[in-house]
């Protein structure tokens, strides 16, 4: 008869199970993002925007206006994103043919955790608004044509 503590097979494998059983049992929003892992593509919606990424970049439309993005949002370790753009303002009404719409250059930054998106536009040091998006949610606009 052996002498000593009896181990078990399974004793080996417990740190396995446990890191397993933790990754399913976290939320995903208590996880950091993988540091240097971009914004989720898809359309992102929520009150008076809506956000179309893609692996390139990211379109907006707003209310009253739209905006671009001309790189992939990346987001940090702690799913912060921080990228430059463009915003052009729009107007009720016709375009008439020689008027001249310049897009001015934004800053679209903010934080995503799981499938919530908060962000932020500025121009210069002008907020445009803050916004709450939710991945796969049908946007609320209301266009001012």
């Amino acid at each position: 008869m052996p002498k000593g503590p009896i181990r078990s097979p399974l004793i080996g494998c417990l740190p396995i199970v446990l890191l397993a059983l933790s990754s399913v049992l976290l939320p995903a929003g208590a996880q950091a993002a993988p540091d240097g892992s971009a914004v989720a593509s898809g359309a992102w919606g929520g009150e008076h925007i809506v956000l179309e990424v893609s692996e390139r970049g990211a379109e907006a439309e707003f209310d009253c206006a739209h905006g671009q993005v001309t790189q992939p949002m990346m987001l940090d370790k702690h799913g912060d994103f921080d990228v430059a753009g463009t915003f052009t303002p729009e107007h009720g009404g016709p375009v008439r043919r020689e008027e001249n719409v310049t897009a001015a250059p934004a800053r679209y930054s903010g934080h995503v955790d799981g499938h919530t998106m908060s962000l932020t536009v500025t121009l210069g040091q002008e907020k445009v608004g803050s916004f709450t998006l939710i991945r796969g949610a049908l946007p609320n606009l209301t266009k001012c044509r």
